[in-house]
């Protein structure tokens, strides 16, 4: 497995980097309203790009197509397995043989309405015991989220019951600005 980070949002040429993606991303990219939306999706796909040169020496623009949730596999390989995600700091990349998902999530102020929508009595208390108790909704949060990546179904009606220690492994990183979470199958889940 590979995970890819970049902080380098505006470290690079917007048009020059557009012409030398897929199509099919360049207008994913140009969807977004402002530019630094624009040259997060592009450089999601740059370390996307990265990680499958370096892992499996693919040195072709992906193409992606999409499942009935919207989850994106990459045309002709369907043995790699992916996961893109940006927050307004970072953009985030995971590539690997195996199902995985990854969620990257700026450090914010929640709203208690979210937390009670979204977390299980347990995580309400995790959150309210912590010393920075916004840190502790967005590592739950992206683990959640990096779970129904893998799983393929995006955000849904679960996401109280998303964390699953038993059928998950989480890895997740806290910067000072965003926290990042990888999700992949635990081993006795493999097949």
């Amino acid at each position: 497995m590979r995970v890819l980070i970049s902080e380098e949002i505006w470290d690079f040429d917007l048009g020059a980097a557009l012409r030398e993606i897929s199509e099919q991303r360049r207008e994913q990219a140009l969807k977004f309203k402002f530019e630094q939306g624009q040259r997060l999706c592009v450089l999601a796909y740059q370390l996307l790009k990265q990680g499958l040169r370096e892992e499996y020496g693919i040195t072709e623009n992906p193409v992606f197509e999409y499942n009935e949730h919207d989850k994106p596999s990459i045309v002709g390989h369907p043995e790699i397995h992916f996961n893109l995600s940006h927050c307004k700091e970072a953009a985030a990349c995971v590539v690997s043989d195996q199902p995985v998902g990854i969620d990257v999530e700026s450090i914010r102020e929640y709203k208690e309405p979210l937390v009670h929508y979204a977390m299980n009595d347990e995580e309400v208390r995790q959150i309210e015991a912590s010393d920075n108790p916004a840190a502790a909704f967005i590592r739950l949060w992206t683990m959640k989220e990096a779970t129904l990546k893998l799983i393929g179904t995006g955000i849904s009606d679960d996401l109280k019951t998303a964390i699953d220690h038993e059928r998950f492994l989480y890895t997740t990183v806290e910067h000072e600005k965003y926290i990042y979470t990888v999700c992949s199958l635990a081993t006795d889940y493999r097949t």
